[in-house]
């Protein structure tokens, strides 16, 4: 049983094992849901491709073909080692 402590500004550290066991990582969202029986339970929040698809489409911005972007990189990484 892994234990942690409760500061007094409400914080509580999850402890290395229960994050490991979870798969949390910082910066991580976690859901608290209390049951009926007063059991809290902590259920890491994982978002699905529906979740943020078509969340970085900007309609103002023009359209480009692939070979516009490879330039774009070409030119980037030149003038960034260059």
């Amino acid at each position: 049983m892994d234990l942690a402590t409760l500061t007094a500004k409400g914080q509580v550290t999850i402890p290395k094992e229960v994050r490991e066991l979870l798969h949390l990582h910082s910066g991580d969202k976690i859901e608290f849901f209390i049951k009926e029986s007063g059991e809290a339970v902590i259920r890491p929040i994982y978002r699905k491709v529906d979740d943020v698809y078509c969340k970085l489409k900007n309609i103002k911005r023009k359209a480009i073909s692939v070979e516009e972007m490879d330039e774009a990189i070409k030119t980037r990484l030149k003038n960034k080692f260059l």
